[in-house]
């Protein structure tokens, strides 16, 4: 299997150094699957080109193992040696790693300096086509062109193969091409060879920090890189959709609007877990759990707050949770109060009993954050498996949208936002949960509040409708 990649920077020998590659030697590199050989066809100041050039051993690779694929041979007889696959992604993080991590200590200043590449893959896997493969790398900026290869050369009535022979050509940082390639490559082929870990999730938002979460089709690289493992395709596409604050504009109207005080303004945030706070504890809820609990900044009110005796925070981000851990200060806790803070990692889409038997569950900026065809397991999963005695839940309000001066008009307030509603919409949407599931539902402002659009925020309080028996067996 074979990568060139070429560039017209001048000097264009400087890929030498991005690549920490001599272009005068031939080097080999022994790995699991084979050899790998790095040699430069290409060398002038012009332009130079390197080759990536894979031999992989498909006997050596089942030796010893007692898996099965595809029959009796299909260990053996494959196109693995011959195409594009996770195999040559393996091979560029292990040979190009130093490149792909955005180092040069003798050329610092072009690490950071797109220049022009020129990625050739004769024979490239693509589930999809070629409209697939445009679909993937001309939202990144490439200039690119594919041609179908024939199942059979000698009988062209069979038609075009899933193997493309492509060119990819961009002005770009040199690291940022070979994360997209690293990503990419088994997407397009939706195979990996080797055992497959949770820790792909981190390989996967590692390799696609700056690109991957602003990309059309991000959901569909997702589920593919992983394989269509649906739990860790969530949580990859819930942490790939973290962001800055979605409430920062609300938060500079409200502190204008309301004349705070500037030394020590109130931001809409803290009056959004002050609010919630206050409603938790007027329905004497002791037992809170905080889904989608992000970075804890509710989490933190009700731990300060003696009257909360147990406390538990779900998120579905790994890296929200850590971030957390650390503002708690978790690992400085008495043993013996631990139990009244707990965090756990997992998808509000799941069931999961942990979560049973708390007096209440808040649900704060979350739900805007989920596709509209997944609300209603995630009203499923709460309202009729979990079922707590009390439902706080809050929302943008899209009505107030217009007061953001430098929000442009049918935009959401957030990048990640799949939805916003305004009061009429979340209202009714609040109360055909209620009438469904057997919750009364009433509704609060939170924020400054425009007697034309109303408040940046929303809440809905969801109080489950039991009898007097049941409540006082509850307490």
């Amino acid at each position: 299997m074979l990568l060139t990649l070429s560039t017209t920077h001048q000097p264009a020998t400087d890929l030498g150094y991005l690549l920490h590659k001599h272009p005068n030697r031939v080097q080999t590199f022994a790995l699991g699957f084979g050899k790998v050989h790095v040699f430069y066809p290409e060398v002038s100041a012009e332009r130079c080109t390197a080759a990536l050039l894979l031999d992989i051993d498909p006997v050596g690779l089942v030796r010893g193992k007692t898996t099965w694929q595809a029959g009796a041979t299909g260990q053996y007889v494959n196109d693995r040696p011959y195409v594009a696959s996770s195999f040559l992604s393996v091979a560029i993080a292990k040979v190009f790693s130093t490149a792909l991590s955005g180092r040069c200590k003798d050329r610092p200043n072009l690490v950071d300096t797109p220049i022009p590449l020129t990625i050739t893959l004769p024979v490239l896997p693509c589930r999809g086509g070629e409209t697939f493969f445009r679909d993937l790398f001309e939202p990144l900026g490439y200039k690119l062109t594919a041609e179908p290869l024939a199942l059979d050369e000698n009988f062209p009535n069979w038609g075009d193969s899933r193997y493309l022979s492509v060119t990819l050509s961009h002005t770009v940082r040199l690291s940022d091409l070979l994360s997209h390639l690293y990503v990419l490559i088994p997407v397009m082929d939706e195979d990996k060879h080797y055992w497959f870990g949770d820790d792909e999730v981190d390989k996967l938002l590692r390799h696609g920090e700056g690109w991957l979460n602003n990309h059309p089709y991000k959901e569909q690289i997702t589920q593919r890189y992983l394989k269509r493992i649906r739990k860790l395709a969530e949580v990859a596409i819930a942490q790939l959709m973290e962001g800055e604050d979605p409430d920062a504009e609300a938060e500079l109207t409200a502190q204008k609007w309301q004349k705070l005080a500037a030394k020590k303004p109130v931001t809409l945030n803290q009056q959004r877990m002050a609010a919630v706070g206050a409603v938790l504890k007027s329905h004497n809820a002791k037992r809170v759990i905080d889904l989608g609990c992000g970075e804890g900044a509710l989490l933190k009110v009700l731990w300060e707050d003696r009257f909360f005796e147990r406390i538990m925070g779900v998120d579905v981000s790994f890296r929200a949770l850590e971030t957390a851990k650390k503002r708690l200060s978790i690992e400085q806790i008495p043993l013996h109060q631990r139990e009244r803070l707990q965090l756990m990692q997992g998808a509000l889409t799941y069931r999961d009993e942990r979560l049973i038997g708390y007096d209440a569950a808040a649900v704060i900026e979350v739900i805007e954050h989920m596709d509209l065809s997944r609300l209603s397991t995630f009203e499923q999963v709460l309202f009729q498996f979990t079922q707590p005695p009390l439902v706080v839940i809050t929302t943008p309000n899209i009505e107030f949208n217009v007061l953001f001066p430098t929000l442009e008009q049918g935009h959401f307030r957030h990048q990640d936002h799949r939805f916003e509603w305004t009061r009429k919409q979340f209202q009714a949407w609040a109360e055909r949960v209620g009438k469904q599931f057997g919750y009364d539902v009433e509704f609060q402002s939170i924020g400054f509040e425009s007697p034309e659009v109303g408040s940046p925020s929303q809440m809905g309080i969801f109080t489950r409708q039991e009898s007097q028996e049941s409540q006082e067996a509850r307490r």
